[in-house]
């Protein structure tokens, strides 16, 4: 049933006053113009600027915008890597009224043709590096008037197959600071984000002011972030806002770090901005993370990461990963729970005051949960007759979260049906427990558990075990059909590169036989050069499966 709400005695408050996300910013010219913003070139230098700068920029930008015909309510792309361009097009857009849709680079031609589509866009702006992904579209998009090139190789704008190409840096220069930005209704959009299609065409999410203005709130306060933090966004920007971390730069007048393109491949980049920069809050996930620990444990001189946080979400962290960096001065992994439907943020693993009497091995067991709910937010676990299931640490259910950031439907989607509840529940999709302390633990995606001649066995805590292995790089577990079993686990096991050839199936489940039941183990261990992975950098496990579906012989 849904939630009954009730209205009590009229409070005196001007609660007529949006919420928008420009205040942020408005905020940070004011009071900390000469904070800094750094960004990375596409060439390796470093653009150094102000929020004094940002916010002039920011209006020369809404005003040519405005120019150009964007209304408010109008849908304008931007494909971009990390930079202070990215953070502009956020603010400039959305505080005219209009709405920042993220473009993933990472997703099929077709999946992008669909979400400009499906949004109508009127406009999309676009790195030069990133162009190619966007021109061969132009046919396919008709809502699209033009392109906004960020001309990030120096080439120039040239010729377009959309109706238009504009510079934007000569947007800016013809245009003046002289911009007031209206008041904009808070629950209008101010961003757009679609799901990354792992299931079906992508979803959209669309954000409102009110609900990103609460979230930023919300994660300075879970990730104690403060003026003197530096906060480097390594979350690509595309991805659910980059989980929201940049907009707490403008808030609390901390300075921003834009590392621009980088790849897992060469994390160099990444680890000599956190040092020379003095990094203290970043985010990313593990498939980034544990790049960069093997690159600095090949440093001939280790950095010194004391007070570093490093907030690492999309799966489960490895105890090495966590281990491995806290070696490093006392670098600090800490595990974060979300999605593109919670805006993202819904838990933060902090050690509560009454928990502090836990032994070292606890502790480390603990650090591995998803962690604490954040204030605003109801999260249950519901059992398969539909009622919560006990606060036991054991009970699995699916998770369901709601709260004032969490969507409620899908963009023209009738999707949206099946995937919330009546009072108001997304469903997430995923398995998990909630302990008596209050924390929860994702024990799997529900279409991720291993079911075994009736029993469930966690993909992720294999994989977990797995990758605490010296030798291991990466490794997944999916469950594969079996002729007696329903499904056995199967383990892709990428090595690092010292260690092919000299570690064998045998090895890897003697590492982790004392950890599970027999029955629990994979049946076999393929060493395998790369594990397929979604456009977000998670573990594309369906892929897998299809590639190995006939494995087991059934």
């Amino acid at each position: 049933m849904a939630q009954r709400i009730v209205r009590g005695f009229p409070a005196t408050s001007n609660d007529a006053y949006p919420l928008n996300m420009i205040t942020f910013l408005k905020h940070a010219a004011r009071n900390y113009p000469e904070a800094e913003v750094v960004s990375r070139n596409l060439d390796g230098s470093l653009y150094r600027s102000t929020y004094g700068e940002v916010e002039r920029r920011v209006r020369r930008l809404a005003k040519a915008l405005t120019k150009l015909g964007v209304a408010p309510g109008d849908r304008v792309g931007a494909l971009d890597w990390n930079t202070h361009r990215f953070m502009e097009l956020y603010f400039a857009v959305s505080g005219i009224g209009a709405v920042l849709l993220e473009l993933n680079p990472r997703i099929s031609a077709a999946e992008r043709a669909y979400v400009i589509n499906h949004s109508e866009a009127r406009f999309v702006a676009v790195a030069a590096s990133l162009r190619p992904l966007m021109e061969p579209l132009a046919g396919e998009c008709p809502t699209v008037q033009g392109l906004i090139v960020l001309d990030d190789l120096g080439t120039g704008v040239g010729e377009s197959a959309f109706p238009a190409a504009y510079d934007y840096e000569a947007l800016l220069a013809e245009a003046d600071e002289d911009f007031e930005f209206p008041w904009i209704e808070e629950t209008s959009a101010c961003t757009a984000c679609y799901t990354s299609g792992t299931t079906g065409k992508p979803k959209g999410v669309y954000n409102s002011h009110r609900a990103m203005y609460l979230h930023t709130l919300a994660i300075a306060q879970a990730l104690h972030m403060t003026q003197d933090d530096v906060i480097m966004q390594i979350v690509p920007m595309f991805h659910a806002q980059g989980w929201g971390m940049f907009f707490c730069g403008p808030m609390l007048g901390a300075k921003l770090v834009f590392p621009g393109r980088y790849t897992m491949e060469d994390p160099s980049p990444l680890v000599d901005l956190l040092v020379k920069e003095k990094v203290t809050v970043t985010c990313g996930a593990p498939a980034i993370f544990l790049p960069m620990l093997h690159h600095i444990k090949n440093l001939p001189t280790k950095p010194d990461f004391r007070g570093l946080r490093m907030i690492s979400g999309a799966t489960e962290p490895p105890l090495a990963l966590m281990k491995g960096y806290d070696e490093l001065g006392g670098a600090q992994v800490i595990h974060a729970y979300g999605a593109t439907e919670t805006a993202p943020l819904v838990t933060v693993n902090h050690l509560k005051p009454s928990l502090r009497g836990l032994s070292e091995a606890d502790r480390w067991e603990l650090r591995k949960k998803q962690g604490l709910p954040v204030v605003g937010l109801d999260v249950m676990i519901e059992g398969p007759d539909g009622t919560p299931v006990p606060r036991d640490g054991k009970s699995v259910g699916e998770v369901l979260i709601r709260g004032p950031w969490v969507t409620r439907r899908y963009h023209n989607d009738p999707r949206s049906d099946e995937s919330f509840t009546e009072d108001g529940y997304w469903r997430s999709g995923d398995a998990g427990t909630l302990d008596p302390n209050g924390y929860l633990k994702i024990t799997d995606r529900f279409k991720d558990l291993i079911k075994s001649g009736g029993e469930w066995i966690s993909s992720i805590d294999l994989e977990n075990a797995i990758m605490a292995h010296p030798d291991v790089l990466e490794a997944a577990v999916i469950g594969i059909a079996h002729p007696k079993w329903e499904e056995r686990p199967l383990a892709l096991v990428v090595l690092k590169e010292a260690a092919k050839g000299r570690v064998n199936k045998e090895a890897i489940l003697d590492f982790i036989r004392p950890h599970f039941a027999k029955w629990q183990l994979p049946d076999d261990v393929l060493f395998v050069e790369a594990i397929p992975k979604t456009s977000v950098g998670k573990f594309a496990k369906r892929v897998a499966r299809q590639q190995y579906a006939g494995h087991y012989g059934a």
